[in-house]
């Protein structure tokens, strides 16, 4: 995504992820937050000619590198971007699938199972305080773990690479599930694209 960037579609309907996710919360969710972080990236990149000539990726890999005044823009609102782009990305209609292949066994080898993985994931999710991401990572070494990041914050920055994430931004969540982060979660993990998810673990040393 060269810049100047813009507000990509979602990959399904409104609808699709109806009922775990509502068509009201993805119009909102999509329309109006995402486009603002997209407006905002733009706009702090504006007048910065080196800048516009990275990717959002690059851009995120080497906040060091940027100058001083772009940092904190880029961090905010290029991980805004990025990080909604991918947690869209990363879900499909009443997907109820698992993960096969080799980042199933790279989530055994790490957690002990898949619902381990589920267990340790959602106490990231739910234990992220204040607004955030949980993520499933891989390392250069192809390990997989679970993070946690708050605001926009996006591990690309600090040199791992995201296979999928969940957002617990209240408005994520809060038309539909009010409070209730957890049940949010647990809805989530049933609208997981784990082909999707799959493809970004077998390309991530490449």
């Amino acid at each position: 995504m060269p810049y100047p960037f813009t507000l990509r579609p979602l990959p399904y309907s409104y609808e699709a992820l109806c009922p775990e996710i509502s068509d009201t919360t993805l119009h909102f969710h999509h329309d109006k937050h995402l486009q603002t972080y997209v407006d905002n990236l733009n706009k702090a990149l504006a007048d910065c000619a080196p800048c516009q000539r990275m990717t959002l990726e690059e851009l995120l890999q080497n906040l060091d590198a940027l100058p001083a005044d772009k940092r904190i823009p880029v961090r905010n609102n290029g991980g805004g971007v990025y990080n909604h782009y991918l947690y869209f990305d990363c879900m499909a209609p009443r997907s109820c699938s698992r993960p096969s292949g080799a980042l199933a066994r790279a989530i055994d080898t790490a957690f002990g199972s898949y619902e381990d993985w589920k267990t340790r994931m959602k106490a990231a999710a739910v234990g992220q305080f204040g607004s955030g991401y949980a993520w499933l990572v891989c390392d250069s070494s192809r390990c997989v773990s679970v993070v946690q990041t708050a605001n926009q914050d996006c591990p690309l920055s600090k040199g791992q690479y995201p296979l999928l994430c969940v957002d617990v931004w209240e408005h994520a969540y809060y038309l539909d599930y009010q409070n209730r982060r957890a049940d949010y979660v647990d809805a989530w993990f049933s609208l997981i694209n784990w082909p999707f998810v799959e493809s970004r673990y077998d390309g991530c040393c490449k």
